[in-house]
This record gives C-alpha cells, structure tokens and sequence, in this order.
C-alpha cells in the first residue's frame, strides 16, 4: 500500500470514529469486516472482537437486516428500513432504529449498514407533544380559576350558613358539601401553576445539590422506606435553570418512584444519575438557533414498570394510574422542562424504569451584551 494510500485509510477510519451513528461493514459471508467506535459502543463489543463474529449472531433470530444486506447486494443498491427492534442479550429490552443498508462499488462484495437509535428523534417529537399537552392544559387552568373558583366560594358560604340551623343529621351533609368545595379549589390551585406565563428566572445551579436536597425530603417523608443510589459526573457544568422548579421536578419524579415501589418492597432503589453527553440539539420555538442539551439527568428506579397502553400519553395532562391520583405531576414536570428549554422522557421495563432529563449548560455573558446576563451557549448553533 503506498504512503497516499494509507493515509486515505487513516483518514477514513478517522471519519468513521468520529460519527455518533453505529456503522458496520458485512463481507460476503455475513462476517463482520470493519466497525466504528459507536458500533462497539452499540454491540458492547470491542472491533477486533466484532469481527470474529457473524451478523446473524449480532442481531435477533430472523431479522429484517439479514435479507435487507442480502438485497443490497442483489441489487447494488441502497435501502432503508425504519423502526426495527435489534434487542439482543447485549442490547436488553426495546432498541428500535432506523437501518441505512448501502452497497461499497470499490468492494463488490462487501455492505455498509449504519444504525440511527430511533431515542433521540422520538424524544424530540414527544417533547413537541408535551408542550402541546401543557398548553392545553394552560387554557383550561386560566379557565378554571376564573369560573369555577368564584361559584364554589359562594356554594361553600351557603352550605356554611345552612350548617348553622341544620340538625345534627344534615350538619353531615353540609360539612360534606364544605369539604369537597374545598378539595376542587386545591385541585384548581394546582392547575393554577400551569396558567402562569410569567418568564422563568434562571441562574447556574449545581443539579447535584438540588438532587441531595430532594434526597433529603424524599428519605425524611415518602422515601424512607426506599435505599438511593447516587452515580454522578462530579465534573459536571452548571445547569442553566430555576431551582425551586428543578426541585419541583425531581421531587415528582422520586415521589412516583416511590409510590411505583410501593411501601411493603423490600428491595426498593432509587438511583439518581448525572452525565455529560454532547450531540442532542433541540431548535427554539420561532427562532433559527438550535441550543445543545448536553445534561443528562436520570432518575431510575426498580418498581414494576410503566404500563405499555399509558406510556405514549404518560406526560398529558389527567392520566394516571393511582386511584387518588390527578394525573398532573408528571404533565407538570414536562411544562417546566419545557419551559426550560429541556426535554424529559421515559423509558419503562419491569424493574427497570428511567426518567431521563436533558438540558442546557449554564454559560457567563458579560453584562452589556444585548443577549442578556446569561444562556445556553455550549453547542449552540446561531443562524443555522
């Protein structure tokens, strides 16, 4: 191989490397020829390893890329499947993708496969269904403080007054009148917050502090029943948020946990998780900049498991599973991750659930900058 030669391989391998995206190279006898390091990555394995391995043992018994590599070579042409479940015992439970199946005219004999997990772009399309979801949430919560809050203040005001000369066997109807009017206008007062459109004041916070504070509340209340975990990313940059909100958030996650657990497990954990991982963007609302969401905030636990049926309406408002429950916290958790900037998503299996928060990092803008004081700046793209 001449010296231009190995410098086109090096670069090639260069490029490969630096893709987030998994790609393997299948030879003619279905062995694996050549990965990248997001394949190793994907597979768990290392790529001299990979490569002593078949497709077939890499991938679920009859899978759609067996024949779609086998079609590509036929026909010397690229093909593309979407939303095919490549869940082995290396990748447990659901790992959907989206397969690009292409041929190499230089090696006839051999095809590139390059795998896009499907997580990240159903999180954005999800995060646009929750903020959807808040908004409708947000007119019925304005709706309701305006016109049942009044009506049952007068309501309870006459059931007040007819307590007064009722005997002792109607004083039970009265104060039962008294004590539900007084349920709805709590119920009402939590719809409140979704009503409010004031601008979130954000500084840098060190999630971690926030998470040992909700720690702290969970252990002394709901939680102390449950053992937590902590795996955090002590290099971590600042968050740029609002504290009482992230703590609002993450106490509502724990406390759902919690409640998932159930008070009589014995084995019940919660972990907190903290992480930095570059490369999700999500574009602002009327605005060409994308801004990075390199935080990875996790709060996992080992409770039964979401139900399949409620998992894609899981963050809209009402829908829950307890039989005292609102159904509001979770849709609240998406409103303020959302109002953030922030994008929050769930992944569920039996013992095995993950609230996963994603924001942007805190950045200092000297103050006479017509950008404000401060934003999210790391990885943020202007104009693109």
């Amino acid at each position: 191989m001449t010296s231009a030669e190995t410098y086109h391989s090096g670069s090639t391998d260069s490029v490969l490397n630096a893709l987030p995206l998994p790609v393997i190279m299948v030879g003619v006898d279905g062995r694996i020829v050549d990965a990248n390091s997001a394949a190793e990555d994907f597979f768990k394995v290392s790529a001299p390893l990979l490569r002593r391995y078949l497709l077939r043992d890499l991938v679920p018994f009859g899978s759609p890329l067996l024949s779609l590599v086998e079609q590509v070579r036929t026909r010397v042409a690229a093909v593309n499947e979407y939303k095919v479940d490549l869940s082995t015992p290396r990748n447990p439970g659901e790992c959907l993708v989206d397969l690009h199946v292409a041929p190499l005219p230089e090696r006839p004999d051999d095809v590139v496969v390059m795998l896009q997990e499907r997580t990240i772009a159903d999180k954005m399309d999800r995060q646009l269904t929750h903020r959807g979801a808040a908004r409708s949430v947000t007119a019925l919560a304005a709706m309701l403080a305006h016109e049942i809050k009044n009506p049952l203040s007068g309501i309870r005001g006459a059931a007040q007054l007819l307590e007064q000369s009722a005997a002792d066997d109607d004083r039970v109807l009265t104060r039962l009148i008294c004590d539900e009017a007084d349920r709805i206008v709590k119920l009402v007062d939590r719809m409140e917050v979704f009503a409010d459109q004031r601008p979130v004041e954000r500084e840098a916070i060190n999630i971690h502090v926030v998470l040992e504070h909700v720690k702290r509340l969970a252990q002394s209340g709901f939680g102390r029943h449950i053992k937590f975990v902590e795996d955090y990313d002590p290099s971590l940059p600042p968050v740029l948020a609002n504290r009482d909100h992230l703590i609002q958030v993450f106490l509502n996650l724990v406390k759902n946990a919690a409640e998932s657990i159930g008070e009589d497990a014995i084995d019940g954990e919660i972990q907190f998780t903290t992480a930095f991982k570059p490369g999700v963007r999500l574009s602002l609302p009327g605005s060409k900049a994308r801004v990075s969401l390199p935080l990875e905030f996790c709060v996992k636990d080992n409770g039964p498991g979401v139900p399949d049926d409620l998992m894609p309406h899981l963050f809209d408002p009402f829908v829950t599973t307890k039989p005292t429950g609102s159904g509001l916290g979770l849709a609240l958790v998406a409103k303020i991750i959302g109002d953030h900037g922030g994008i929050v998503e769930c992944e569920s299996q039996p013992r095995h659930t993950i609230f996963r928060v994603l924001m942007p990092v805190f950045a200092d803008v000297p103050p006479d900058s017509k950008r404000g004081r401060n934003r999210a700046l790391v990885g943020s793209e202007e104009g693109a």
